[in-house]
C-alpha cells in the first residue's frame, strides 16, 4: 500500500503522520492548512454547510478530485465528521468502520440507550418532549457531535426553551418538539474532568493506547463555554485502568475498527461515560508526541488484524487550539506570528478566518504537565497579543 487518500474535516494530523510513516499522501477537507499541504502529494477542498450536521460528501465530486490527483489509490481514510461516508462509493479499500456501525456510535440518542443495556455509567438522557420530566441542569447538544460547539446549558424550563427555539431555528421557522427530538439530545449536565481514551482495535481485540484530559471552553484558547480546545496526554487519574476497560468493552461492542475514542466525565464518583468518536480524534498529536508512535501506521495495522504493543509515556504533550473571537485576514505578518510559535494548523496567507473558528493549534512538550499548559498559554497569549495589537493600529 503506498498511496492514500485521507477525506475529512480537518485532515492535517493524519496526512502527516501517514507522510511520516512513508506513504503518498493526497487529501480532501475544509482546511487545507500549510503544515497539510506540506505533507501532502497533492490536497483539494472539501465543501460543507455550515451548522451542526455531519459532512454530507458528494460522490461524484470526490471522484473528480480524486482523477485530478492523479494516482491510482491503494486505500482511502475517512478522518473526522465523515461518519456518513458510504464505503460503497469507490472501488478500493477503506481503512474505516462500516458506516452503520460509526453512525450508531455518533448517535448520541442510541448511543445512550445501549450504554443503559450495558449498565455503564452515563448521564440521564432525556428527549425533547420529554421537557416537565426533566431534572435541571442539562446540556443540550446535537445528536451527532460537533467538538462542543454547539452544546448549552439550560438551568430552567425557560432557557430550555430558548435554546431549543434557537436551535430549532436553524432548520425550522418554529420550534417542533417532535424534529428536535431527532436533532438534539438533552443530558443531565454533571461536573468533573473531561477526559478520553484513544484506542485501536481490530475485529477481534480492542487495546487502549493513551488516556488523554481534555482542555474544553478555555478561556485563553475560546470564547465558547464547552469548545473542544485540546488535550494533555497522558492524564494520570486514579481511574485510568477503569476507563480503559470500560473504553475496550464499548468499541468491541459497537464492532469498531482502526482508531476510535471514547470521552469520559472523571466526577467525584468515577467515570461516567459520555459519547464515542468512531474516528481518529483530536488527541491524534499529543498521543504521537507523549509515546513516540505513528498512529497512521499502527491504524493501518488494524486493518491486517495487527495490534501494537502497548506504549508508554515519555513525557507530557498538550495541545491547545486558539480559536478566533473576530473575523481576521491571515496577512504576511499575522502568519510570521503563528510561524513563530512552531505549532500546527497554520493557515494559509491570504485566506480568513471566521469568529469562533479554528485559527491555529500551539504545541508542547515537558516532564510536568503544568510545564506544558504553562508554555502553551504563553504562546497563545503572543498570538492573541500580537492580534490586539494589530486591530487597535488599524482602527485608529
Amino acid at each position: 500500500m503506498q498511496n492514500i487518500l485521507v477525506i475529512g474535516y480537518n485532515n492535517r494530523n493524519v496526512v502527516c503522520s501517514a507522510k511520516r510513516a512513508g506513504y503518498n499522501v493526497c487529501s480532501i477537507d475544509v482546511f487545507r492548512f500549510l503544515d497539510l499541504q506540506e505533507c501532502a502529494y497533492a490536497s483539494a477542498l472539501l465543501e460543507r454547510r455550515a451548522g451542526p450536521e455531519l459532512i454530507e460528501l458528494d460522490a461524484s465530486k470526490i471522484k473528480a478530485q480524486m482523477v485530478a490527483f492523479g494516482l491510482e489509490f491503494d486505500a482511502i481514510v475517512p478522518g473526522s465528521w465523515t461518519e456518513t461516508f458510504d464505503h460503497n462509493f469507490f472501488s478500493c479499500p477503506v481503512l474505516s468502520s462500516s458506516p452503520e456501525n460509526k453512525q450508531k456510535a455518533s448517535n448520541k440518542k442510541y448511543f445512550s440507550k445501549r450504554l443503559e443495556t450495558l449498565d455503564i455509567p452515563h448521564p440521564n438522557c432525556y428527549s425533547p418532549d420529554e421537557i416537565d420530566a426533566i431534572q435541571y441542569p442539562v446540556i443540550v447538544k446535537p445528536v451527532f457531535g460537533t467538538s462542543g460547539l454547539f452544546n448549552k446549558i439550560a438551568r430552567n424550563k425557560q432557557e430550555l426553551l430558548s435554546i431549543l427555539e434557537n436551535l430549532s431555528s436553524i432548520y425550522h421557522s418554529k420550534l417542533d418538539l417532535e424534529f428536535m427530538s431527532e436533532t438534539v439530545v438533552i443530558q443531565d449536565f454533571l461536573e468533573g474532568i473531561p477526559s478520553s481514551v484513544y484506542l485501536l482495535s481490530t475485529k477481534k481485540e480492542a487495546l487502549s493506547v493513551a488516556v488523554n484530559e481534555q482542555l474544553t471552553g478555555i478561556p485563553w484558547l475560546s470564547r465558547l463555554p464547552f469548545a473542544y480546545c485540546g488535550n494533555i496526554t497522558p492524564f494520570r487519574t486514579e481511574y485510568a485502568e477503569e476507563m480503559e476497560a470500560l473504553a475496550e468493552e464499548l468499541i468491541l461492542d459497537f464492532k469498531l475498527l482502526g482508531s476510535n475514542g471514547v470521552d469520559f466525565l472523571v466526577t467525584e464518583t468515577g467515570p461516567t461515560v459520555l459519547e464515542v468518536n468512531p474516528r481518529f480524534t483530536g488527541s491524534f498529536d499529543t498521543i504521537e508526541k507523549a509515546m513516540n508512535i505513528n498512529l497512521f501506521e499502527a491504524h493501518a495495522g488494524c486493518f491486517k488484524g495487527e495490534l501494537p504493543e502497548r506504549p508508554e509515556a515519555k513525557r507530557f504533550a498538550a495541545r491547545g487550539i486558539i480559536y478566533s473571537d473576530r473575523e481576521l485576514f491571515i496577512d504576511r505578518q499575522l502568519l510570521d506570528v503563528i510561524l513563530r510559535e512552531k505549532g500546527a494548523d497554520i493557515p494559509p496567507q491570504g485566506t480568513n478566518v471566521w469568529p469562533d473558528w479554528l485559527l491555529t493549534s500551539l504545541l508542547s512538550c515537558a516532564s510536568t504537565r503544568e510545564d506544558a499548559i504553562i508554555s502553551l498559554e504563553k504562546k497563545a497569549k503572543r498570538i492573541k497579543n500580537f492580534i490586539e495589537c494589530k486591530t487597535k493600529i488599524c482602527s485608529a
